[in-house]
């Protein structure tokens, strides 16, 4: 295997490159089929082109394009709302409110920014605690001037809410967070009496209140706009003009009121303790706990207007055997535009009910979904969505097993889960073990879990059970279905492959630097901008082995999810890479001191893409395929393998910090969305994702010290589920552990997720690796590098010298087997020789047969 030579990455000319003008133009087109239409009274949208339109909110010439921390992304411009309208060919008048707005935001950033750097010496000069643990809050800006509103020419005024969130911090449920301030509703309320008719746009990575838009008649439109990337307010224009029509839809239950969710009252911060976190509402997440418990929302899971209408009709439901012996779910529907003015896409989703028998179950979930192509007035097209019956399985805690249990499940068409009807029924004749599996991750302490009422669970299912007695109905016969027993391997004596030939050729102290990233080459970080040949790039794996006879080079990982987080610019003099500081990485370099520039300037400006919020919401796996593909190319120009993304933890609560990065409340949604981005990435040669953070990762506040304490049941059927399906369906790289703790264990040190979940019962065949600085800054100090490797954790990042030296000890005393570290460093050569360092590298799916088909689609006219 020839490697590459290794080049100084990005370009020395500022100009912007034919690449950049076409990822801008997919991350736009991504952009504008997730944004959801929520409301649209008397048809206002979409605007005619070329109107008069009063522009107001944070988010108007500051539009938020993602989250802060570590998925940022450095691009070169970002397109605003004000701009994208603009450039459509619409008239602002409210340019005077909009200058003063943007002074006023500059002015409250400057002040943000002193005040951070004011508490680096509280916080031990460590500027990221500073950084995440002092949020910017987008000021409201100056009252409006209702009279010369009202004469501006406009009937129609747009308003844009923001909220900015990042790592490390929950967000709360007070005004100017998750309720709308005092001042912002003041403003609605001018603009109210000034314009005839008011758009609501919601440009925040998570979810907010929205019952103050209750009070104003006028607010005739909201589109949730949620973090669109950097081509945001291009893609805003395309729908609001009607160049795009809507067809996202929401991966996440919008309730009443906070106090609606299951743990509002418990979650993160909100019971004073954020050391442990009890997750009492077990599987009744999102729309399961709504829908199962009769509690009426805002906006339901999976729905979303569109300027057109559709009708969905069910023709078929029917079984489809596999060679696995596990039959799967056939549903074929016809969907018709049923509009007389505009094209558009629809999204199927297909629900189940399964019986309430020996296991209380959620009243539905969603077990498959498709989106068609765009239909004309009139079009129609037939989709068959095949799913596994395995997705109708629920996890029997008392016999470690997931179980098809005996009755009647019910199926479920339409475009969102309020609006589906019963189409048909499926029946199992007894119980059935589909997957014989071993206990994980014991609860240490007794658990109360929220249970619904079975009484009334046998009122609700009796009732569907009526309707489906005169709908088709197909028999499943449990006998025909294999029972898979999983087997759990051991540590062999050697290692075999040319992986296993290099490991056992490697000495001891060498397969002790392989063990965590490569800390010893200066980089002044070691959060989130450890990076060695890449600037920028997140870390290194070791060079430890990158001499004769081996020549296993290092390889670099860069940030997500958002895109590539590099730096944009960076100087080389005299053949070597200027070392920067750590400030350089965030927000462009907004907290950094200037420096006099030397030698040759390097640029590497990385596409911007819509969070993963957004593409969720776009339920469309094709084109999320294509987002990936489009990372990998950037991957393998900048000289990345491992782009850290995507990240799919579940929406547990509407308070989590991080929401925006992840995909939705729903496992299956948020599976599904992993394995299109990974396929995407991994189909350019060499290139690989990393999904994370596994698993629980679902708080900031005291991420590194909280203890998630949840029933196996939970676990496997929501937080697991997604990392399972992504796993089984594309094979990711690689897998990042979260900081939390499950349990009791670390994430990073627990043996039951790293090897028995994700390698022996998935199959996982890529290399775990640490979060950033899990071993040497959790609060107690419990995670060890060493209890990494025991966990089959095989890499430490970004890697310290405390890491080798607590490596090394653990072996001198025996409580770390060497075996235990060689499997570990075996799994990350067998990736690095797979990695886009070589010549001739292939795409790291074709070694694998029976991927991108846990929920097939096939579409006809």
């Amino acid at each position: 295997m020839k490697l590459k030579n290794k080049t100084f990455t990005g370009t020395t000319s500022n100009e912007v490159t034919a690449r950049e003008t076409e990822n801008r133009k997919l991350a736009r087109l991504a952009a504008a089929e997730g944004f959801v239409l929520l409301k649209n009274q008397d048809h206002i949208l979409p605007l005619k082109k070329g109107i008069k339109l009063g522009l107001y909110g944070a988010g108007a010439v500051k539009t938020i394009k993602g989250g802060t921390g570590s998925g940022d992304v450095n691009e070169r411009e970002c397109v605003n709302i004000c701009q994208g309208l603009e450039n459509a060919g619409y008239e602002i008048t409210s340019s005077a409110w909009l200058e003063a707005y943007a002074s006023l935001y500059e002015e409250t950033r400057l002040k943000w920014r002193d005040e951070i750097l004011g508490k680096l010496e509280a916080y031990d000069n460590n500027f990221f605690e500073a950084y995440s643990t002092t949020p910017f809050f987008m000021p409201c800006g100056n009252p409006v001037d209702v009279d010369k509103a009202s004469a501006d020419g406009a009937d129609t005024a747009i308003y844009v809410l923001s909220r900015i969130a990042g790592e490390n911090a929950d967000r709360h449920d007070t005004e100017g967070d998750y309720y709308i301030s005092a001042e912002e509703k003041a403003l609605i309320a001018q603009l109210s009496k000034a314009y005839d008719s008011l758009v609501l746009v919601i440009n925040t990575g998570g979810l907010v209140d929205l019952a103050f838009v209750q009070e104003f008649d006028n607010i005739k439109a909201v589109l949730q706009f949620v973090q669109a990337g950097q081509e945001g307010g291009s893609a805003f224009a395309d729908v609001v003009a009607g160049k795009v029509t809507p067809s996202g839809k929401l991966a996440d239950t919008w309730a009443f009121d906070y106090k609606d969710y299951p743990n509002s009252e418990t979650f993160s911060f909100k019971n004073g303790d954020v050391n442990t976190e009890k997750y009492q509402e077990g599987i009744y997440v999102g729309y399961r706990y709504f829908d199962t418990f009769d509690v009426p929302v805002l906006y339901p899971f999976g729905f979303g207007l569109s300027y057109t209408d559709f009708m969905i009709c069910t023709e078929e439901i029917k079984t489809v055997n596999t060679k696995s012996g596990k039959p799967e779910i056939a549903v074929t529907v016809k969907v018709t535009n049923t509009g007389d003015t505009y094209c558009g896409k629809e999204v199927v989703q297909i629900y189940v009910s399964c019986p309430q028998g020996k296991l209380a179950k959620e009243y539905r979930r969603l077990a498959g979904f498709a989106k068609t192509e765009e239909l004309k007035p009139g079009e129609s097209c037939r989709i068959t969505i095949t799913f596994p019956v395995y997705q109708l399985a629920s996890f029997h805690e008392e016999n470690a097993a997931w179980v098809l249990e005996e009755g009647t499940y019910g199926v479920w068409t339409g475009n969102s889960i309020q609006g589906a009807k019963l189409a048909g029924s499926l029946c199992v004749d007894k119980d059935a073990i589909l997957v014989q599996c071993e206990h994980i991750c014991p609860v240490k302490e007794e658990q109360t879990e929220l249970t619904p009422d079975s009484s009334r669970m046998k009122e609700k299912e009796t009732a569907w059970l009526e309707k489906a007695a005169g709908l088709p109905s197909v028999h499943i016969d449990a006998e025909k279905i294999t029972k898979e027993t999983v087997v759990y391997t051991e540590l062999p004596e050697r290692f075999t492959g040319r992986a296993g030939e290099i490991v056992e050729s490697l000495s001891v102290e060498q397969l002790i630097q392989m063990s965590a990233g490569d800390p010893g080459k200066g980089q002044d970080a070691v959060l989130g901008s450890a990076g060695i040949t890449v600037p920028g790039a997140a870390a290194e794996t070791s060079s430890a082995a990158s001499g004769e006879p081996w020549n296993l080079p290092s390889i670099a990982l860069a940030d997500g999810p958002a895109g590539l987080r590099l730096n944009q610019k960076y100087q080389v003099v005299d053949g070597e890479i200027v070392r920067e500081n750590f400030m350089k990485s965030i927000e462009k370099g907004f907290f950094a001191e200037l420096s006099p520039e030397v030698g040759t300037a390097y640029y590497q400006f990385c596409t911007a893409i819509p969070v993963g919020t957004l593409l969720a919401q776009t339920w469309n796996a094709e084109l999320v395929k294509e987002v990936g593909e489009m990372i990998g190319k950037e991957m393998e120009l900048f000289q990345v393998t491992l782009w850290l993304a995507p990240g799919m933890n579940i929406h547990r609560n509407p308070l989590c910090g991080r929401n925006f990065e992840y995909y939705s409340e729903d496992p299956l949604l948020s599976g599904i969305m992993a394995s299109a981005m990974t396929l995407g990435v991994q189909k350019v040669p060499g290139c690989g994702t990393t999904i994370k953070h596994f698993a629980c990762n679902n708080q900031e506040d005291n991420r590194m010290g909280s203890d998630s304490v949840l029933s196996e049941r939970a676990l496997r059927e929501i937080y697991l589920k997604g990392f399972e399906i992504a796993v089984k369906n594309s094979q990711p790289m690689s897998i990042m552990t979260s900081y939390n703790m499950i349990n009791g264990v670390h994430a990073a040190n627990c043996y039951d997720i790293c090897t028995r979940a994700a390698r022996d019962e998935w199959g996982f065949a890529g290399a775990v690796m640490t979060d950033w600085t899990t071993t040497f800054a959790s609060p107690r100090g419990e995670c060890t590098a060493a209890g990494c490797m025991r966990a089959g954790n095989d890499m430490v990042m970004p890697g310290i010298p405390k890491d080798h030296e607590n490596i090394r000890r653990e072996l001198e005393e025996g409580t770390l087997d060497i075996r235990e570290l060689k499997r570990c460093i075996c799994n990350t050569v067998n990736l690095i020789l797979q990695s886009n360092r070589y010549e001739n590298a292939v795409s790291y799916l074709e070694q694998f047969e029976g991927l991108d088909a846990y929920l097939s689609v096939e579409r006809s006219n």
